[in-house]
């Protein structure tokens, strides 16, 4: 399945509400999703902010897509939001446009993101700049090129990392590390991401397709079910207390245990207890049984 044109037509014959603004191409279970304005950094403007809705929704419902992976074309991830077809043309237009705009800019840039039911990844290929922090820390897990260039540059132009920005940074990095970034406008590489903890790791960009592919192909291998729970898990417990979050994390355990249709407790059970094929922790049970 491939989708380089807004005109290229689905499964069932339809056309497709992307492909401009957004490329997606789905090999063996992994959906490589590119903004796609590669002469603008691919700057975020409404074009990529409907596709990538309309691309969010097609990915959940294709069963032959197991993971994402979210990059940029050409030398960059994003360069954050387009500030003149996402802020200086929308506010000079209709209120409603407007705010029509920025809900569906949420929708997918945090909101759905963080909680999508299949397994996200951020391959950061160049520059990561402003809101491009949003979707890069709305991702599951990231990957950097060393080579790549970060930056919470907004104060430089006499505003603030809005939207969501800041809370989306505040999420990941410690007060000091976030505090410095945001009040200097000072840029950093991929391997400094990696030490403030905005990317699980970073690479020689040579290296960045085939290491992205590497962790996508170990997440697909996994329970489905029990990976989209262990995440929605994790995301709820952060602001609850440990008394609340214990009665939460037990009862998803028996909702998980319940209705996987695959009963992976018991297999794993099985396979380890009875048959002894495999060790937890080096492992995982054999999903083909």
């Amino acid at each position: 399945m491939t989708a380089s044109n807004p005109s290229s037509p689905t499964r069932d014959g339809a056309e497709k509400p992307w492909g401009e603004f957004v490329t997606v191409t789905v090999e063996d279970g992994i959906a490589w999703i590119a903004l796609n304005r590669p002469d603008k950094r691919n700057a975020i403007n409404p074009g990529i902010v409907y596709e990538m809705n309309a691309v969010l929704d097609a990915m959940e419902e294709d069963d032959d897509v197991r993971v994402l992976v979210i990059t940029g074309a050409g030398d960059a991830f994003s360069a954050g939001q387009d500030l003149k077809e996402y802020f200086r043309i929308p506010d000079a237009g209709p209120a409603l446009d407007r705010e029509r705009l920025y809900r569906a800019n949420a929708a997918w840039q945090w909101r759905r993101m963080m909680h999508y039911p299949k397994p996200t990844i951020a391959m950061v290929n160049g520059w990561c700049f402003g809101g491009a922090f949003q979707v890069l820390i709305g991702c599951d897990l990231a990957i950097a090129a060393d080579e790549a260039t970060f930056g919470l540059s907004e104060i430089n132009w006499g505003i603030i990392p809005a939207g969501i920005v800041t809370k989306s940074v505040a999420e990941v990095m410690s007060q000091r590390d976030a505090l410095y970034y945001i009040m200097t406008g000072e840029n950093f590489d991929g391997k400094r991401a990696h030490e403030l903890g905005l990317v699980n790791f970073s690479v020689p960009r040579s290296e960045l397709h085939a290491r992205t592919k590497k962790l996508a192909d170990t997440l697909k291998e996994k329970n489905p079910f029990v990976l989209r729970a262990a995440k929605s898990a994790y995301h709820h417990v952060k602001s609850m207390s440990w008394d609340s979050a214990l009665e939460y994390l037990m009862a998803k355990s028996d909702q998980t245990k319940f209705r996987d249709p695959e009963q992976g407790d018991q297999q794993g059970m099985k396979q380890f207890l009875d048959e002894k094929a495999f060790k937890p922790g080096l492992q995982s049970y054999d999903r083909n049984r």
